[in-house]
């Protein structure tokens, strides 16, 4: 008898009374359907009503023309648990290159997973394993992940590698990898391994929201020894919030990265460096239309690129040190960076430098952007402690304190044993980082007694709009304003080159640098072979 092609859940073995294993007669489903997808060429639908699905000690191996379609969040949720072998990492669903043979002439085809929740709380392994995923296929055409809730993971919740004419969207990843202590693989919310389909992956991932995850919200990483780095990748109208990194590019060729908001991440709203397994940065990429505010460290951070990369029309603003930060890791592509543009971005009320250059860079350009009011980090070093101090889980306030509005951003401040980052704080108030991404506390050792004494050190100096740190030749600077209009300002300098920053050949025209704390300029190390017209403040 044919199978029909939309099929009941319960109607074939599955309880989803949160206590039985699912698991075996979901897996007897997905082979039943698959084998007559196989014969017919007709993909098939599982249909999961509302419950507790439990997913026991074993990953569901997946079929091509396998579709599951539950009855939405919260309502349909896939409880994974291994109380019965430690040692094994249970994703709900998984297909993979080294376990199964998976590639582009052996891939899942046709398949939708929509409308439910994954909770991998229960899964604990004896040490850290990337396999400890929500969902974790490779080798997918043609599919579609809509409207997941995967949480609690102790591994990448949706980590799917490889994937062609496909598209992630309306999924939330909350508090997964939590078991990665926040330097090893995968880890993140949403973690997408690409290459494996030559020069073009056509994927897109839209609408989705990754908070409080252990290392990226959300990142394409060209996997070891696949290359050319692919073109085709879309991240659109996303949210990263909490996560170590926002968004990551780890290896593709023009990223294209649109409309989303990278809020309160640990080190990088956005990041393009050599952190992944290749140990490639991405190039040819594109940030435009995006809101980078309130990370703790930098907004941009890029580096290990040859180029080109362009930030366009973005909001960077309020992060705890630099708005930009060109900078090399070690063990990844030092050469100069070619072809880099900042162009059109409103750079303002960062910690430190709103642009800072700490890696060489050759035939840049710097064009029309506002960068005002940074160097926020400007108050001095204080000290307190006795009546009036108390803490909490993110805050430390001081009723006898008088601090300048966010004058302590991105400082850390000490207390006895312990130290917790400030994120932003008002005269009385220093709100406080949690210790790591998706932590309800900044403290380690439990929240200090009231009255324990505190220290807050002294600010850096000078904090420029634009500082030249490294090699730069051919840099193009032109159509920009950088001033501070506070009535205290703290944004030192328009453009600063330091000791050792030096800067040959390119062009300055057409910049306002006047109105900044200590001057227009501060040029430590000379320019050599630049059209930089005396009008410019040099």
């Amino acid at each position: 008898m044919a199978l029909p092609l939309t099929v009941d859940a319960r109607e074939h073995g599955l309880s989803g009374d949160g206590s039985a294993d699912d698991g075996p007669a979901l897996q007897d489903l997905v082979d039943t359907l698959g084998a007559a997808c196989a014969a017919d060429g007709r993909p098939r639908v599982i249909q999961v009503p509302a419950g507790r699905f439990v997913i026991r000690d074993r990953p569901v191996l997946w079929r091509s023309g396998v579709s599951l379609i539950g009855a939405g969040r919260g309502a349909t949720c896939f409880v994974l648990c291994n109380p019965g072998a430690p040692g094994q990492p249970v994703p709900l669903a998984w297909f993979t290159a080294q376990e199964h043979g998976a590639g582009p002439d052996n891939a899942l085809t046709d398949l939708t997973f929509a409308h439910f929740e994954v909770d991998g709380a229960r899964v604990h392994t004896e040490r850290y394993d990337p396999l400890a995923k929500g969902l974790g296929l490779q080798y997918v055409r043609r599919g579609r992940f809509s409207d997941l809730y995967i949480h609690d993971t102790a591994a990448t919740g949706f980590g799917c590698d490889f994937l062609q004419d496909t598209v992630v969207e309306a999924v939330l990843a909350e508090r997964c990898g939590r078991q990665d202590p926040g330097e090893c693989m995968g880890g993140a919310g949403i973690g997408i391994g690409i290459g494996g389909w030559g020069a073009v992956e056509r994927l897109t991932v839209t609408a989705c929201t990754a908070i409080g995850n252990g290392t990226n919200g959300i990142f394409v990483e060209l996997q070891q020894e696949n290359w050319p780095p692919p073109r085709g990748i879309r991240i659109t109208a996303c949210h990263t919030e909490d996560n170590r990194y926002g968004i990551s590019d780890w290896g593709a060729d023009g990223l294209l990265v649109t409309s989303c908001t990278m809020l309160g991440n640990h080190l990088a709203g956005f990041d393009v460096s050599s952190q992944g397994t290749a140990g490639v940065g991405g190039r040819g990429g594109i940030v435009t239309g995006c809101v980078i505010d309130g990370n703790l460290r930098d907004g941009l951070a890029i580096g290990n690129t040859p180029g080109p990369y362009a930030v366009r029309g973005n909001r960077i603003s309020a992060n705890g040190r630099y708005g930009y930060w060109q900078h090399n890791l070690e063990g990844g592509d030092q050469e100069p960076a070619a072809d880099v543009v900042l162009e059109a971005n409103d750079i303002r009320d960062n910690a430190l430098d709103g642009v800072r250059i700490g890696a060489d860079l050759r035939e840049a350009a710097i064009a029309g952007n506002r960068l005002r009011n940074n160097g926020r980090r400007a108050a001095p070093a204080t000290a307190g402690g006795g009546d009036g101090v108390r803490y909490g889980p993110l805050w430390i306030t001081d009723e006898h304190a008088d601090w300048r509005p966010d004058g302590h951003r991105g400082k850390r401040v000490q207390v006895g044993s312990q130290s917790a980052l400030v994120s932003y704080n008002t005269e009385q108030r220093l709100a406080l980082a949690p210790m790591r991404p998706g932590a309800d506390t900044a403290w380690g050792e439990g929240t200090p007694a009231p009255g324990t004494a505190y220290r807050l050190p002294e600010p850096p100096e000078p904090r420029a709009g634009l500082t030249v740190a490294a090699h730069v030749s051919g840099l193009q600077l032109y159509d920009n304003r950088m001033w501070d209009d506070q009535h205290a300002k703290t944004q030192t300098h328009g453009v600063r080159i330091t000791p050792e920053g030096t800067w040959v050949g390119g062009r300055v025209h057409g910049n306002d640098l006047r109105g900044n704390a200590s001057g227009d300029t501060l040029l430590e190390s000379p320019p050599r072979e630049v059209d930089w017209p005396d009008d410019e403040g040099r």
